[in-house]
């Protein structure tokens, strides 16, 4: 059922390439604790978005792609629900993706003219799903050369940064051999992206602007 007191307005977006062998009914499974949070009794009731611009949960079945731009209303409980739709969605990934997840504290109002040291309880977070470990890796690898990049390219040409995309492979490369090593190559890693390119998460800092189509 609807949260109406909920602290937080909850916006979950990404694009998850799918296996063009899973059916609707796993997809549905595999989204199951985002539409029970919500207080769906199926995807079909559960896909909306609480708000009408955004397009929710879409199967493009024709390019096998999952596309999630939704937004629920919910608290920090929210993040098991994210956590276990990130297991059931390894299971059905065709390649590694990104899911962003923002949090947007329904109490903070910039334009109120509160304590000024008052800081919103906004908060980001950057998940990753993938059929294995390295597919994972790949778009946390990518994900973070694009920051970098990014970023020295306004001190630096874009040809002169070859050594520093190498020094980010070779960090992945000695982390993937570490995973290897340890043995925990069949627990992929899921949650807020760690030492990947997940961006900052935190509280405060400016609120993110909501994705819009």
């Amino acid at each position: 059922m609807p949260r109406y007191n909920a602290p937080f307005e909850i916006h979950v977006h990404g694009d998850v390439p799918l296996r063009s062998d899973v059916t609707f009914a796993q997809i549905q499974e595999a989204l199951k604790p985002l539409w029970v949070y919500a207080g769906a009794k199926s995807l079909a009731d559960g896909a909306s978005s609480s708000y009408e611009e955004e397009p929710g949960i879409r199967y493009e079945q024709k390019e096998h792609v999952l596309q999630i731009c939704w937004t629920v209303s919910g608290d920090e409980d929210f993040r098991q629900a994210l956590d276990e739709m990130c297991m059931g969605l390894n299971e059905l990934a065709h390649q590694g993706a990104a899911i962003e997840v923002t949090f947007y504290d329904t109490e903070f109002d910039e334009e109120e003219g509160g304590d000024p040291q008052e800081e919103s309880r906004d908060d980001f977070v950057m998940l990753f799903v993938g059929p294995n470990p390295a597919a994972i890796m790949q778009v946390q690898r990518d994900l973070l050369v694009e920051d970098v990049v990014n970023l020295m390219e306004r001190h630096f040409d874009g040809a002169e940064l070859g050594g520093v995309v190498s020094e980010i492979d070779k960090l992945f490369s000695d982390r993937f051999d570490a995973l290897v090593n340890s043995l925990e190559i069949g627990k992929p890693p899921r949650g807020s992206g760690g030492g990947g390119s997940g961006g900052p998460s935190g509280h405060g800092g400016g609120r993110r602007p909501r994705h819009l189509h």
